[in-house]
C-alpha cells in the first residue's frame, strides 16, 4: 500500500449534495476527498427527478417540508438562474375523487405559508369534469443536466483542495484516535490504499445505511423504491405544467431547459418497493454488480423494470381536454429513498444527522435540491 493520504473531510457520494458540501468546505480552506463508486459524478437521483424547484405547493400535509422548500428557493434560484426555466405557466389541480386535500384546504394552505395561488375557473386545455379546481401558481424547474455540468466545472477550480476519487469503493472504515481510517479499492485497477479524514460526510442517499454500517454506525429508518421518470412532448401543452394533488395522482411539467416534459405518477412511477434498511430488490439477483450494499445505476441496467409510461399517460390524460396530445420519448430510472416516518404526511425533509461526535460523522439524507445549503448550518468548521 502507498502512504496514507490525510484530509480534513472525506465525503462519500458524488451527487449534488456531496459535491456542494465539498465545494463549501474547499472555500473554507479545507482539504477534501470526494469518494464516488461510479465512473462519473451525478449519475443517479441528482439527474433522475422531475426537476421541480419546489416552492412548497407539493406538500399541503407537511408544512415543515413546504416551508423549507420555500425558504431555500430564493437562494438556489439566484445561484443557479442560468439553469432554471422561469418561462412557463404552472398549475395545480385537485382531483374530484380520492384526494387527501380538497380545493378549500389547498387554498388555505397556500395562504397560510404565503405562496401565490389563484383559482382558474376556465381553461381550454383542462378537463374540469375530473378536476374539482385548478390553481395558477408560481413554480419553476431546474435543468439537472446543465447543473451537473456546472458543478463538475466548479470542482475543477479546487483541484488543489478537492481530490475526486471516481470508481472507488470503501472496503473498511474504523476510528483511529481523532480521525477515521478508510481502506479504499480503486475499481479500475483493483489497487488498495488507505486514507485518513478528521471528519466524514455520508451523502449517498439510497446508499446511506450501507455506508453507515461500514463505519459501525446506526441505520436511518428508510424505505426504497425503483422509480421511473418518463419524458414526453405535447404540441398543445408547451411551456406549461400541471400537478394533480393530493394522493395517487401525477404531474407533468418542463424538464428544465431541455424542451421535454417530465412525467411522473404516484401510482406508476414507483415500480418496486423495499422496506428493508438496505434497498433490496429481486432484479439484483440478475446482476452481479448490484447489491443492497453496492447499488448500481438503474438507467443502464438490463434488469430494470419495463416502462410504465403508457399507464402514466393514461392517468394524466384524464385531466386534459381531448385536444391535448402527448408523444413519449424515453425514461430514466433510479432508486429513490424516503424516511419511513414521512409516510403519513408525504413530507420530504432534508435531515443531517451527526451519527458520531468524535471523530465527527454526518449523514445527509436529502429531501429536495433546494436544500443543498442545509449542510452549512450543521458543520463545525
Amino acid at each position: 500500500m502507498t502512504k496514507t493520504q490525510t484530509y480534513d473531510f472525506a465525503i462519500i457520494g458524488g451527487g449534488i449534495f456531496g459535491i456542494y458540501a465539498a465545494i463549501y468546505l474547499a472555500e473554507h480552506g479545507l482539504q477534501v476527498a470526494l469518494i464516488e463508486k461510479e465512473q462519473q459524478l451525478l449519475q443517479k437521483a441528482s439527474i433522475v427527478n422531475q426537476a421541480r424547484l419546489h416552492g412548497g405547493y407539493h406538500y399541503p400535509r407537511s408544512v415543515a417540508t413546504a416551508r423549507m422548500s420555500d425558504e431555500n428557493k430564493a437562494r438556489f434560484t439566484q445561484d443557479h438562474q442560468a439553469f432554471i426555466n422561469f418561462q412557463f405557466e404552472k398549475y395545480y389541480g385537485i382531483d374530484r375523487y380520492g384526494s387527501f386535500t380538497d380545493s378549500r384546504q389547498f387554498k388555505r394552505f397556500c395562504d397560510y405559508i404565503k405562496i401565490p395561488c389563484e383559482e382558474v375557473t376556465e381553461h381550454p386545455l383542462f378537463n374540469y369534469e375530473r378536476l374539482e379546481a385548478v390553481f395558477k401558481t408560481v413554480e419553476y424547474t431546474f435543468d439537472p443536466i446543465l447543473i451537473a455540468e456546472f458543478y463538475k466545472k466548479q470542482l475543477k477550480k479546487y483541484t488543489g483542495q478537492i481530490q475526486v476519487l471516481l470508481h472507488h469503493q470503501i472496503l473498511k472504515a474504523e476510528q483511529e484516535k481523532e480521525a477515521w481510517m478508510m481502506e479504499l479499492k480503486n475499481l479500475e485497477d483493483s489497487n488498495l490504499y488507505s486514507i485518513q479524514a478528521a471528519q466524514v460526510i455520508n451523502a449517498t442517499y439510497s446508499g446511506s445505511n450501507a455506508v453507515n454500517n461500514l463505519f459501525g454506525l446506526r441505520n436511518i429508518d428508510l424505505q426504497h423504491e425503483i422509480s421511473e421518470i418518463a419524458f414526453v412532448s405535447s404540441p398543445q401543452f408547451q411551456n406549461m405544467g400541471l400537478t394533480v394533488m393530493d394522493g395517487q395522482f401525477g404531474s407533468i411539467m418542463p424538464y428544465g431547459l431541455s424542451g421535454l416534459l417530465s412525467l411522473s405518477s404516484v401510482a406508476y412511477t414507483h415500480h418496486k418497493v423495499s422496506y428493508d434498511d438496505l434497498p433490496s430488490f429481486d432484479c439484483m439477483k440478475e446482476q452481479s454488480n448490484c447489491s443492497p450494499d453496492f447499488l448500481s445505476i438503474c438507467n443502464s441496467c438490463p434488469a430494470r423494470p419495463s416502462s410504465n409510461y403508457r399507464k402514466m399517460l393514461s392517468q394524466m390524460r384524464n385531466y386534459f381536454s381531448q385536444s391535448v396530445q402527448f408523444n413519449y420519448y424515453f425514461s430514466y430510472f433510479t432508486v429513490k429513498s424516503k424516511l419511513k416516518a414521512n409516510y403519513i404526511d408525504d413530507g420530504r425533509p432534508t435531515e443531517i444527522s451527526m451519527l458520531n461526535e468524535d471523530p465527527p460523522f454526518y449523514c445527509i439524507f436529502a429531501g429536495k435540491i433546494n436544500s443543498i445549503y442545509e449542510i452549512e448550518k450543521i458543520l463545525k468548521l
